[in-house]
């Protein structure tokens, strides 16, 4: 088997198509691979030289805690034909992905896991969530406020994609600057059409907000089909932009069913419902983040407890190990190879898990993922590892 880097996008894409063995409707530059990065794409080829797999990476930027914004490699198009599964074909790709990661300087690399068994055992763990919610419209009213900061204020536009894309990626670009675990969406995936809509090219309507200066500060993806109304994603850079937005769309006439596909854990909207239980969500994980220089990634995220810990860590695929001491002061890290006793042992996947704030370290201990080595080390990796927001991501790739 050879693994090549490939910038045939019609092979690449048939090739993915076998390994999934569906047909997509799609051309280079347009669509589910629109935003084809070729030099970031590999082909493994068997020994007859026919193609057998295939996996592919986005260039993106990560939000970091502390409004960090770092390169990350979106890992995207993994599959491998039905003839040659479980002959080693996915290994070597993912170790030949990695290689490359690294040799681009980059320290991180994410992706939407199709299957949670997978990508464990390359390094890889779940880092944000994200919550589904279906409220039924005759149990939508919203409770009197009595105080806080999520009232509703501005005014909702309604407008096409087609007259609105340029506005969409300015506000979600002010989003995702200061929103951890959020990717960049770069210009020609807005250009292209590529992905998932408001991105993609399927025809959505978009209620765009905007505060009492008239600055537009939100928007809502969204489509109605039968009795359901079926939101993409509600991008608000605060509360009062979401609340107008989420009022606008339960308030939608001629449905029964209102579902958000994404809304981010700790939103406000089942606790604003008259009805509590009108709204209740399901969680699932989303974003799943691998580490590939620890030293580096720790110390370019930001922090808001100051402490120390020393880390155990494990990378069983790419076969290396390694101690390190943490030690945060006024928001900055420095973290340096130790021989000093562990405080934690934990394997890189959960690391990736923890990374970004969006899983407790002491959850993770109570499973029996990472080994506290003293009854002080899970609240004190609990509060150093924490993010000043919960972690959310709602770009496909």
């Amino acid at each position: 088997m050879e693994i090549r880097h490939n910038n045939d996008y019609e092979l690449f894409f048939s090739t993915v198509q076998a390994a999934f063995g569906r047909y997509w409707t799609d051309s280079a530059g347009s669509g589910i691979l629109g935003a084809f990065e070729s030099e970031r794409s590999l082909i493994a080829h068997a020994a007859d030289g026919k193609p057998v797999g295939t996996t592919g990476a986005y260039s993106f930027d990560l939000t970091l805690p502390g409004d960090v914004l770092s390169p990350a490699a979106g890992v995207t198009a993994v599959g491998v034909l039905p003839t040659h599964r479980r002959q080693g074909v996915l290994r070597a790709m993912m170790q030949e992905h990695l290689a490359d990661v690294r040799a681009r300087g980059e320290f991180l690399s994410v992706l939407l896991c199709s299957e949670a068994v997978i990508y464990r055992r390359f390094g890889y763990g779940p880092a944000t969530y994200t919550e589904r919610m279906t409220v039924e419209r005759h149990r939508s009213a919203f409770a009197a406020p009595r105080g806080g900061t999520a009232v509703a204020t501005g005014s909702v536009e309604l407008l096409r994609r087609v007259d609105c894309a340029e506005l969409l990626e300015e506000i979600y670009d002010r989003y995702r600057r200061t929103q951890p675990g959020a990717l960049s969406r770069p210009h020609r995936w807005w250009a292209l059409g590529a992905g998932h809509p408001p991105t993609g090219p399927e025809p959505r309507y978009l209620a765009v907000h905007r505060d009492a200066e008239g600055t537009a500060d939100g928007y809502a993806s969204y489509l109605v089909n039968g009795d359901t109304l079926t939101v993409d994603e509600v991008i608000a850079v605060d509360d009062a932009a979401f609340t107008s937005l989420t009022q606008y769309l339960l308030g939608h006439d001629l449905v029964k069913k209102i579902e958000f596909k994404h809304l981010p854990p700790g939103n406000p909207l089942r606790w604003q419902l008259a009805d509590l239980r009108a709204g209740e969500p399901a969680e699932t994980d989303w974003l799943w983040v691998r580490l590939l220089d620890i030293p580096r990634a720790l110390t370019t995220r930001g922090w808001f407890t100051d402490g120390s810990l020393v880390l155990d860590v494990t990378d069983p695929f790419l076969e290396e190990h390694g101690r390190y001491r943490l030690t945060v002061r006024d928001g900055k890290a420095e973290c340096v190879r130790t021989d000093l006793a562990p405080d934690l042992s934990l394997d890189v996947s959960d690391l990736g898990s923890i990374y970004l704030g969006g899983t407790l370290p002491s959850v993770l201990i109570r499973a029996g993922h990472i080994q506290a080595h003293h009854g002080e080390a899970p609240g004190l990796a609990d509060a150093l590892f924490r993010s000043d927001r919960a972690p959310h991501c709602v770009h496909w790739f």
